[in-house]
């Protein structure tokens, strides 16, 4: 089965039909194809970096010009098949030991046995299944799983790969990766257009990564020995390879084992001549280490450059607004920065677009703790296209917004404890609830002012008005929860005297906080102006 002309991709099409294509179908003109349609959403999210990532390596725009020219006209599907038949050897999914499989150990013929399930990040482990502690997420539920299937899981594994016990590595950008791709909002645009938009042109690459581009091992590392990491064994640096080899990373050592059985897929419920039932693996496989940065996460910087960029996780409780300015911008505070694909748009595409697509930020990934898959987090976040010039002063605005946030909430929590215990310092429980509901309430109205900031940039100033209505937003909030968390409780329960002491030490504290005085002087103009109405 070769991944490249075969129809194995689950797909929806303009009419609403469902079929399965070849990857170098995506641009049919004829009922095009609208949507991926995989059964489950980390298949999904793998499907479409596969997808990226076969047109960024075989289809890569010369210029931001060519880039254009095949967004609004898209390119033959014949014209594609004829630039991915070049690596075309490199997606054989199944062959014997010593011949390349896609994303497997090429030479591995001596490895543990594994049921296919365990390809599934969130799949209980061995031990879990032994001492019977699989209580959430039980084991023994996909036994069989078809070809088309058993390739997404495969590459969803690698691409995701969280630590998997001695010698198993994490994957190139570390287990449980975030992954940020910029998405038009509306549902009129095709699944090529989609794919496009994070499809980076030749000039926004480093040179290095099409001087000699080829379909050998630099980028598909399946196509050699693997470069084990045992005692006798090496790490893996950006110049060891093509930087190509970000999208096809290749940290566990893997075998499928297929079976030419008639079956119905345990996952997709589609009928199948043959099935997989497990798969050999062994451990110290190729270790990625050093300045690895992929093109569509976003990374936080060591601000004293001692330390290589870390990839940004998914994380216990999903992402708000307080991540925006990391995964859109770059967040000072904390070292934060965009996705190379995120931050190409808004610098060389957002404005020439903004009159045809209002755009998003699809962000998706595993929240893990080591091997263990607490959670699947995806979120729609809204872009905004802002003229060249004005891009620093969004970016701005939105920091100050952010720190003014981030400076209250601390406060926040410590006068709710206040009130709610006498010795407050000596409590260390969970007060997740005071956090979450500070940025959902807080969340509509940073995003409101961000898109009528994006509708006046050409001013090339912030009204004093924006600043104000971020001034009162925090301060009504912050007094309504503390009031909520502090006051709704059973009248033996209520300590009167500590939360009023709370309440009044609260606004004290907060207007003495240097983000809110900073942001009360950015408010001044617009506040003697309600002064004088």
């Amino acid at each position: 089965m070769n991944l490249i002309h075969m129809p194995w991709i689950p797909v929806i099409r303009e009419d609403g039909s469902h079929c399965r294509i070849a990857p170098w179908q995506v641009s049919e003109r004829d009922n095009p194809v609208m949507e991926l349609d995989a059964s489950r959403p980390d298949f999904q999210g793998g499907l479409y970096q596969f997808l990226i990532g076969l047109l960024q390596t075989c289809c890569v725009p010369e210029d931001l010009d060519g880039w254009f020219d095949w967004y609004y006209e898209p390119p033959e599907p014949e014209e594609l098949k004829a630039l991915m038949e070049q690596c075309a050897p490199a997606f054989e999914l199944f062959s014997e030991p010593g011949s390349p499989a896609f994303l497997q150990d090429l030479e591995l013929v001596d490895g543990e046995d594994k049921p296919v399930e365990s390809l599934l990040i969130e799949a209980p482990g061995g031990k879990t299944l032994k001492d019977n502690l699989d209580f959430f997420v039980k084991g023994g539920r996909f036994n069989r799983i078809c070809p088309a299937c058993a390739a997404q899981a495969l590459f969803t594994l690698q691409t995701n790969a969280p630590s998997g016990g001695v010698g198993h590595r994490v994957g190139l950008r570390g287990g449980g990766p975030l992954t940020t791709l910029v998405m038009p909002a509306d549902g009129a645009h095709t699944l090529w257009h989609k794919l496009w938009l994070n499809v980076l042109e030749k000039e926004a690459l480093p040179g290095e990564w099409y001087d000699e581009p080829a379909c050998d091992a630099s980028v598909f590392p399946w196509l050699a020995p693997a470069r084990l990491s045992d005692k006798n064994g090496t790490a893996t640096l950006p110049d060891d390879v093509n930087e190509l080899q970000a999208y096809w990373g290749m940290p566990r050592r893997i075998r499928l084992q297929l079976e030419a059985q008639p079956c119905h897929c345990d996952l997709c419920g589609d009928a199948s001549e043959s099935l997989v039932t497990g798969f050999s693996t062994r451990n110290y496989g190729v270790n990625y280490e050093g300045p690895w940065t992929h093109p569509l996460t976003p990374y936080r910087e060591d601000p004293k450059k001692e330390k290589p960029p870390l990839s940004l996780k998914g994380q216990k409780g999903g992402l708000s607004y307080r991540h925006w300015l990391g995964l859109a911008f770059r967040d000072d505070d904390n070292g934060d920065r965009a996705a190379q694909v995120v931050s190409n748009h808004i610098s060389t595409r957002a404005v020439d677009l903004q009159n045809g697509m209002l755009p998003q930020l699809w962000c998706f990934g595993f929240d893990l703790d080591n091997m263990k898959a607490r959670g699947w987090y995806e979120h729609r976040l809204p872009l905004f296209s802002v003229p060249p010039g004005q891009a620093d002063l969004i970016k701005g605005l939105a920091q100050i917004l952010v720190s003014c946030a981030r400076a209250l909430l601390p406060e926040l929590r410590k006068q709710v404890k206040s009130a709610w215990f006498r010795r407050p310092e000596d409590h260390k429980g969970d007060t997740s609830m005071i956090d979450q509901a500070f940025w959902q309430r807080t969340e509509p109205e940073f995003y409101r002012l961000l898109s009528n900031f994006a509708a006046e940039a050409e001013q090339g100033r912030v009204d004093a008005a924006l600043y104000l209505r971020w001034y009162n937003t925090l301060m009504n909030t912050t007094r309504q929860l503390f009031d909520h968390f502090t006051l709704h409780t059973s009248v033996e329960a209520l300590d009167l005297k500590r939360v009023m002491k709370a309440r009044e030490q609260l606004h004290k504290r907060i207007y003495t906080l240097k983000p809110i005085k900073e942001l009360k002087e950015f408010a001044q103009p617009a506040m003697e102006e309600v002064t004088h109405a």
